[in-house]
């Protein structure tokens, strides 16, 4: 329960309408996705078909990502999110349609899911970039941990609503998702206009393009954050398979697939309500860093061998709390090491990394499913998240021995020294 001191952090007008946005634009993903996964799975029965909606939402992760972040450093941030939110609410009345039609045709689902990754691909950096212009430096862990924590709050109700809604009627995920996406848009624009980051005056070249990688390959501790987030997200994932646990495995039907999608969402919350006003993450952030992807690992295995529903509501929840606290850190570290006229495009790498990695590994796990079973593609996927969590300290020793969450102005200056 977030205390009254963390509850400070809304006082900034910007800062609270952005996280009201996020909610929105959330709460209408994660209906709509569980409400597309079990469509899907119901129609086809298929692993594979689940798979391809990874490789659908792969292509523009791939293909956008070095228009996405210069163009979130270039034009109003508030402009991108609104354009991004009017494109996701057409995604929605399309989704719709082809429910509604009866027809069970799959194939332009996947077209459709190709516009929405790109409609967030523009999104995400844009939307990480300008948190810490709308807050003080020394509440950026704050806003980050409290972001977070609506976002994970829609992630527990938008999977649990969609699941009902799709019971009631197959339709109406889609209609209340078009709904918050068009809420978004309108509530972008009541942002106050400010200065970009970036001048205008900056030339449009090739170097210019590419400083976020540039910048994220010359900070060991800013690239293993990412790489990690990355990894774990491509090795470790679940949810294209929850469909398939839901249906076959633990036999909850649709509305217990919106409360398994719901529990990872449930813990993440609760822990990022307890990190915005906790100091646990500020000291030893490199060692907690790397244990929390342990945890998430193990808690991954015991989901894959369970057969009781109610275990595997809880080990979904340790997955979301112990992934909250990895979130937090790597966020925050990003964030803090990035000069603001460059975060837009190191957003676009950390949205990149995420993004493929999240599709990859949808493909991964549903691939692996079909050829071997979705029990099998669970604990391979949490064996290989331990793994992590043993070679990334070797791989990245500057991520795995720091100390502080944001480094003092003392500390930093010295490094230049």
């Amino acid at each position: 329960m977030i205390t009254p001191s963390g509850w400070t952090i809304l006082r900034h007008r910007d800062f609270a309408i952005v996280c009201g946005a996020r909610f929105a634009v959330t709460l209408a993903l994660q209906m709509t996705g569980v409400a597309i996964g079990w469509y899907i799975y119901d129609v086809t029965g298929s692993a594979f078909a689940l798979a391809y909606l990874g490789l659908a939402g792969l292509l523009p992760a791939l293909t956008l990502v070095l228009v996405t972040g210069y163009v979130a450093d270039r034009v109003d941030r508030r402009l991108v999110m609104f354009a991004s939110d009017i494109m996701l609410t057409l995604t929605g009345l399309a989704l719709w349609w082809l429910v509604a039609s009866g027809q069970g045709i799959i194939w332009p689902i996947y077209i459709i899911i190709i516009v929405v990754s790109a409609s967030r691909a523009f999104h995400n950096p844009a939307a990480q970039a300008i948190i810490p212009a709308l807050v003080p430096q020394d509440q950026l862990s704050t806003a980050i941990a409290f972001a977070s924590s609506m976002f994970q709050f829609a992630q527990i109700l938008g999977p649990a609503l969609g699941g009902i809604l799709f019971a009631v009627d197959p339709r109406l995920p889609f209609v209340v998702a078009a709904l918050l996406y068009a809420l978004s848009a309108l509530g972008t624009l009541t942002i106050k206009p400010r200065e970009a980051a970036v001048s205008s005056k900056t030339p449009v070249t090739l170097k210019s393009i590419l400083a976020g990688f540039e910048f994220a390959l010359n900070k060991p501790v800013v690239f293993g954050a990412v790489a990690l987030d990355a990894a774990v997200v491509m090795l470790g994932g679940v949810v294209v398979l929850l469909p398939i646990f839901a249906k076959d495995v633990l036999e909850v039907g649709a509305v217990g697939l919106g409360l398994l999608r719901a529990a990872p969402a449930a813990g993440a919350v609760l822990m990022a309500l307890w990190l915005a006003n906790s100091n646990y993450v500020k000291r030893g952030t490199g060692k907690k860093l790397f244990a929390t992807i342990t945890v998430y690992g193990l808690a991954t295995i015991f989901f894959g061998i369970s057969t009781s529903f109610l275990f595997s509501l809880a080990c979904l929840f340790v997955v979301g709390a112990s992934d909250m606290i990895s979130v937090v850190i790597r966020h925050t570290m990003v964030q803090a090491e990035t000069p603001d006229d460059l975060r837009g495009r190191v957003a676009a790498v950390n949205s990149l990394f995420i993004s493929s990695a999240s599709e990859l590994g949808q493909f991964r796990a549903g691939s692996v499913a079909g050829l071997i079973g979705a029990v099998p593609a669970v604990v391979i996927g949490g064996i290989c998240a331990v793994g992590l969590s043993f070679l990334w300290p070797r791989l990245f020793p500057d991520l795995a021995r720091r100390d502080h969450l944001i480094e003092p102005e003392d500390t930093k200056e010295s490094a230049k020294a």
